[in-house]
């Protein structure tokens, strides 16, 4: 497909470019777009985890200098935990500013995460922040279709066109070669975002290129947004043979760049969160608040659910009372209902995110007919900054406090005692040393899974690379196809 003629057409069409002149302002300022957004991602990424780290080892130092006092006490005492910013978050935001960074840990309840950046913010952070991503994804292909609007409708206009065809080149080498030839200005814009980016993870805390897995996100950002360069490349020439001016030509990209990036983006959400609803917070919180009281209280002594309990654990250790059991019988029903807020708790958020997968499928279905919702949506994934990756911090978060609550009800069960104490001895309680003993909370950065194991509304850019790769193949396509039906007028 790329032979002499279409590399020297791809030539001829990077030198006019230049000769014109209209690129270096572009260029100018295009530097200046990526040096601010480079600083702002390094100072976001440094300063947010400073403050995360600096709070959780607060948060440690308070628990551990709690006093002797009961287990079950520190399980309500509680502890927190906070997300840290994945280094490639630098590059691309995501959803970082709007899935909140820290949560609360107590017994018997998963709080949300909360903290948000767009909680503290105004309504202006709706519209986007700039971001080394976001600079890729909008930016960017409006520049390609300003300087290729007119790489044919020119031709056509200015009479040249019929004169290059009836030299014997075809019109497949002529859209080749244009086509070559702006996906290289591209790729001139392109490369310094993935060098400045590349700078900054070599310099970031968080040692993202030391690993396997960085590198592979890495990579896997430099191909995807190559490949949805060419199709953006590929598109706006092919747009500009269909057109008979080139003031036609970016007409039609501009609506194209308004629909696919402004427009389409919106309805979709809209539409997903109309079909699917996903209920308040406090319908949420008072929908889970029901079932637990319908299950029973583990802290009323009179509740029938644990008075039941209570009956078959004295029939199995066959005592006629709590007293005499070899273990302290409230740890017992604190750890009994621990598991079972847990599972009730658990079972309406893994509802709730049903509803979320629901609303973004069909954002990720439009990626079919939509390359830049394709390339948001892997973006985010390799940078650790989508909503899975949200997520996995939820869970993360929640298994440690559920162990915690767990260790404090144990060692209850363990060093407390049956009997009330006696009159002047004071509430049980048990060496704040066990507070030490348990290990601080560490959050781990979800490592990349390929195939998706749960189908491409929770794994949304295993669905998209599918799409860029597909959007690929149908660019190539429609240039043959092009090439077969356009005419010189």
């Amino acid at each position: 497909m790329f032979n002499e003629i279409s590399r020297l057409i791809a030539r001829q069409f990077w030198s006019s470019t230049f000769r014109s002149g209209i690129v270096y302002p572009i260029l100018g300022l295009w530097f200046l777009m990526v040096a601010y957004a480079a600083y702002s991602g390094w100072e976001s990424y440094t300063t947010h985890n400073h403050i995360r780290s600096h709070y959780q080892q607060e948060t440690r130092a308070s628990w551990e200098n709690n006093p002797d006092k009961h287990p079950h006490r520190m399980a309500h005492y509680g502890s927190f935990a906070f997300r840290l910013k994945h280094p490639l978050s630098m590059f691309d935001f995501g959803l970082e500013s709007f899935t909140g960074n820290a949560v609360f840990l107590e017994a018997h309840k998963q709080n949300s995460v909360n903290f948000s950046e767009a909680s503290f913010s105004t309504g202006l952070l709706r519209f986007g922040e700039i971001s080394l991503a976001m600079l890729l994804q909008v930016i960017l292909p409006l520049i390609i279709f300003f300087l290729g609007f007119s790489a044919v409708a020119a031709e056509r206009e200015q009479e040249t066109l019929r004169m290059i065809l009836s030299q014997g080149i075809s019109w497949k080498e002529v859209l080749v070669g244009k086509s070559l030839g702006l996906a290289a200005l591209a790729l001139l814009f392109f490369l310094p975002v993935i060098l400045v980016t590349l700078v900054l993870l070599l310099f970031s805390e968080g040692g993202v290129l030391t690993t396997t897995d960085g590198w592979l996100r890495f990579i896997g950002i430099f191909i995807s947004y190559a490949l949805f360069l060419v199709i953006t490349s590929v598109v706006t020439v092919l747009i500009s043979a269909a057109s008979k001016s080139s003031k036609g030509a970016l007409v039609k990209l501009l609506a194209v760049w308004l629909f696919l990036i402004v427009l389409l983006p919106r309805t979709t959400q809209a539409l997903g969160g109309y079909v699917y609803p996903a209920p308040s917070r406090v319908e949420f919180e008072a929908d889970t608040e029901e079932e637990l009281i319908q299950i029973g209280d583990s802290h009323n002594p009179d509740d029938p659910h644990f008075n039941a309990l209570r009956d078959s654990v004295l029939s199995v250790y066959q005592v006629s009372s709590v007293e005499q059991l070899p273990f302290n019988y409230s740890g017992f029903v604190m750890r009994e209902g621990e598991r079972i807020s847990a599972e009730i708790y658990n079972r309406h958020i893994q509802s709730l995110h049903r509803t979320y997968q629901q609303q973004n499928r069909f954002t990720q279905l439009t990626a079919l007919i939509n390359p830049y919702l394709a390339i948001k949506t892997v973006s985010m994934a390799l940078s650790g900054t989508d909503f899975t990756a949200y997520r996995d911090f939820q869970q993360q978060a929640e298994a440690y406090r559920y162990q915690l609550a767990q260790t404090m009800n144990e060692l209850q069960m363990e060093l407390i005692s049956n009997r009330a104490p006696a009159p002047g001895e004071g509430p049980y309680a048990i060496s704040r040393a066990y507070w030490s003993e348990f290990p601080d909370f560490e959050y781990e950065w979800p490592a990349l899974r390929w195939p998706a194991p749960s189908g491409i509304a929770t794994r949304g850019g295993s669905w998209s690379w599918i799409v860029l790769f597909i959007w690929g193949m149908t660019s190539v396509g429609m240039l043959t196809y092009t090439a077969k039906r356009v005419k010189v007028f």
